[in-house]
């Protein structure tokens, strides 16, 4: 080959590479983001003049949203003057106290309600004066007029009733989502294209996978052996297509999958019946009934444990050998042992006759191909593991779809992960007379009483009385499961301290995706957060159609708060900070690729100056002084370390309220704590501007701060329409209707013959209580306790 043709070949390799490079920075793949959401004009980050603090490239959608925002200028902006005017802009509007005058929201590319709604809102808020400033109890009024008038508009209701059989971007999947789905060519029998295989796992054992992870994966047996991955459907109801709080872009979840009941929890119980059909045909194999009660999850989990083992630092003594359970030795008889031991010998297959790991090999078969050139070594760590404690009480009653949810949470985030996540039922005994032995035979009477059989050996119990018992400088008439909740909690990081972190889970909750994605997808957003801010941004909403991408929303918060930034923990007489040390302010990158010690799915406020009605649950430390956040709901993340931290206070007499213990611990001590933007939908199409004004109306766009938070007496009815709060409409009827049920005139085997099978795109639902199919004409109904 002649050598001016060699150079030109090598020449085009290198242009190639530089294109392909620089391409890459301006895709979702770097963002992070789903490929529609960025084609609809979703959230995503850019960075700065300078770089620092800010994370990820502008996207190409900026330009007209820019664009809508200033007329004083028809030239072309410069990168730097894009990221200038849209953080200006955008801070500007992130206090509705910081101007007498308003700013208006951007145009947005996300949500465009209908004329109608938009007509009656405007109308409403003229109406009601737009008087914010004439006093502060005019924003409640405001709200119930303009929430009003638009339940009579043509948005009110859209968010129920969406089906399969109107879904929007089918086969629209990109970057690594995609990689999370296998097409099938097998048609259910009750839609007419064809679901995908969902796995959202990481490629184990794969090259790429063994060289930044120890050990050996090694797969673990369900009830009946192999565990198979269920089948979601392509799309997403056009309604659910941007949420009106959260995102799913920040924390990249699929927005564009649709999850139906018998593909969710066929699995795990649901109509024991085979979802797969042939053809179009209606008809399906019966699917062998399981004994259910004739499972041991606790076992289960604990064999997967041991067979995955290498993968982990330190994990707690097998017992097995002895007839025990790991957790607390709560085995209910031996006779159902020994058959869940038959029906596992099947995880022994991958050793070998000699002892050896069979499964060794399969990081060959399964390679991926070597790293990019250029890419750095990953370094070899262990895996964390973390303990998944399912919030109960000794009263409760399970209904077969509470029992499907624990299964659910079980297979996918222990058994199908090679246990790095183990689910336990943590449960109050309402009788103060429990033994603190556990093998004792009052004490195995009681979880029998209390527990269905299958989950009863991956059960803690505990009471009131042994939590004054620890506790003792905790005054009595607050320390109970109300206003003590975390107690329980820290007295189980102490009895069980070999996992990394520990997630509450309350009972009532539900969500319809997939639970590994979901507490992936959030240790992975919460890690890669800075420091620089995160106070602040934790403190308010992300509202998307207001604060446009949650890379201008982090900057423009930067800005509204200035120097009055939290940085390091706050003084507080009588605390010791156990948290790291601050560095230098300009440090904009602290915290990135730090694990958080702290994750909530709701602001953490400062409850100061609101009449939330715990704001004051303040025991020790410096009185009414102590610096403090709250959150309104107890589903969060804690580190061991906070956790330990928690339980020194605490033995100090340092207490605080339910809704502030882990916020504030990790406040005093410099933790870091970060709150999790998850998607939120409402039941009526709100324009941005309404949502930023009743939900974050602290003097610099907090949610917190003044009387008029949303989390203070009287104003809580905000969350009415809403599908993540204590008290909401929407989540017990949108789970109802999910599940085939009639709920408010929708919904029902009659009703879908009409309209299609239920779907809904991945959501967190609470409050979903007493789950079993309601009568003829029921209208579900959440209302506040006062």
């Amino acid at each position: 080959m002649l050598p001016r043709l060699k150079s030109w070949i090598v020449l085009a390799f290198m242009l190639l590479a530089l294109y392909l490079v620089l391409w890459r920075d301006d895709t979702p793949f770097n963002s992070g983001e789903h490929p529609i959401d960025v084609l609809h004009g979703d959230s995503g980050e850019m960075k700065g003049a300078d770089g620092a603090g800010l994370e990820v490239a502008p996207i190409l959608d900026d330009i007209p949203l820019l664009l809508a925002t200033t007329t004083e200028s028809q030239s072309s902006p410069t990168p730097v003057q894009w990221q200038s005017t849209t953080v200006s802009s955008a801070a500007a509007r992130v206090s509705t106290k910081a101007s007498a005058v308003h700013v208006a929201p951007i145009s947005s590319l996300r949500r465009r309600p209908s004329s109608t709604a938009s007509t009656a809102q405007s109308a409403s808020t003229k109406a009601a004066g737009n008087s914010i400033q004439e006093g502060s109890s005019k924003l409640q009024e405001q709200f119930q007029k303009e929430n009003d008038a638009l339940s009579l508009g043509e948005t009110a209701g859209l968010i129920y009733g969406k089906t399969l059989s109107r879904l929007v971007d089918v086969g629209a999947h990109e970057g690594f989502n995609a990689a999370y789905l296998t097409a099938t060519k097998s048609l259910t029998a009750f839609h007419d294209t064809p679901p995908y295989i969902y796995n959202p796992y990481p490629d184990y054992n794969s090259k790429s996978w063994i060289s930044g992870n120890q050990g050996i994966y090694r797969a673990c047996n369900g009830p009946e052996g192999q565990i198979k991955d269920w089948a979601v459907f392509s799309g997403h109801p056009k309604v659910f297509g941007y949420p009106h709080i959260g995102s799913y872009v920040p924390l990249d979840i699929d927005s564009n999958l649709c999850f139906e009941r018998e593909t969710r929890l066929g699995s795990y119980g649901f109509q024991d019946a085979e979802v797969l059909g042939s053809g179009n045909s209606s008809s399906r194999e019966t699917k062998r009934s399981i004994d259910w009660d004739s499972v041991d999850w606790g076992f289960l989990q604990h064999d997967c444990l041991r067979e995955n083992s290498n993968r982990y630092a330190e994990i707690e003594d097998d017992i097995r050998k002895t007839g025990s359970s790991l957790v607390s030795m709560n085995s209910s008889s031996v006779s159902n042992s020994t058959a869940i031991l038959r029906r596992l010998e099947k995880v022994n297959d991958t050793l070998s006759d000699d002892g050896t790991d069979a499964s060794a090999g399969e990081a060959d078969n399964n390679d991926s191909g070597p790293a990019l050139h250029g890419m750095p070594e990953l370094i070899v760590t262990p895996r964390s593991r973390t303990a998944v404690l399912i919030r109960t009480h000794s009263n409760q009653t399970y209904t077969e779809n509470d029992k499907q949810n624990i299964r659910s949470l079980i297979t996918e985030l222990c058994l199908r992960s090679g246990a790095e996540y183990q689910v336990f039922l943590l449960v109050q005994a309402k009788d103060d007379n429990l033994p603190n032995s556990t093998d004792s035979a009052a004490y195995h009477k009681i979880l029998q009483a209390s527990v269905p059989a299958e989950f009863q050996n991956m059960t803690v119990l505990w009471s009131d009385a042994q939590m004054k018992e620890l506790y003792p400088l905790i005054p009595p008439e607050v320390n109970n499961v109300h206003q003590s909740q975390w107690l329980s909690v820290q007295k189980f990081a102490q009895d069980y301290p070999k996992f990394d972190h520990y997630f509450n889970w309350e009972f009532d909750t539900r969500f319809t995706g997939h639970h590994y994605n979901l507490l992936e997808k959030l240790a992975t957003f919460a890690k890669a957060q800075p420091r620089k801010g995160l106070w602040e941004r934790n403190e308010r909403y992300y509202i998307p159609s207001f604060h446009d991408r949650f890379s201008t929303f982090r900057l423009a918060v930067q800005k509204i708060s200035g120097e009055d930034t939290i940085w390091g923990p706050p003084p507080t007489p009588g605390v010791s900070p156990m948290g790291p040390k601050s560095p230098d302010p300009k440090d904009h990158h602290w915290g990135v690729a730090e694990d958080a010690d702290y994750i909530s799915l709701a602001p953490m406020f400062n409850p100061v100056n609101t009449s939330w009605v715990g704001k004051n649950d303040v025991w020790g430390y410096d009185g009414l002084n102590t610096p403090r956040r709250a959150t309104i709901g107890t589903q969060s993340r804690c580190s061991k370390r906070l956790l330990d931290t928690m339980h020194a206070e605490n033995l100090r007499g340092n207490h605080v309220s339910s809704e502030m213990t882990p916020q504030t611990v990790a406040l005093l001590h410099g933790f870091k704590a970060v709150f999790a933007p998850i998607p939120m939908f409402l039941d009526r199409d709100w324009s941005g501007e309404s949502l930023e004004k009743f939900f974050n109306p602290g003097p610099k766009g907090e949610s917190g701060s003044t009387v008029e938070s949303p989390f203070s007496w009287g104003r809580e009815s905000r969350f009415a329409g809403s599908t993540w709060y204590y008290r909401a409409n929407p989540p017990m009827r949108l789970y109802n209707n999910w599940l085939g049920w009639e709920d408010s005139g929708i919904g029902g085997p009659e009703w879908e013959k009409s309209h299609g099978r239920m779907c809904l795109p991945a959501m967190l639902l609470h409050p979903i209580k007493n789950v079993v199919e309601p009568a003829a004409g029921f209208s579900s109904k959440s209302d506040l306790p006062y």
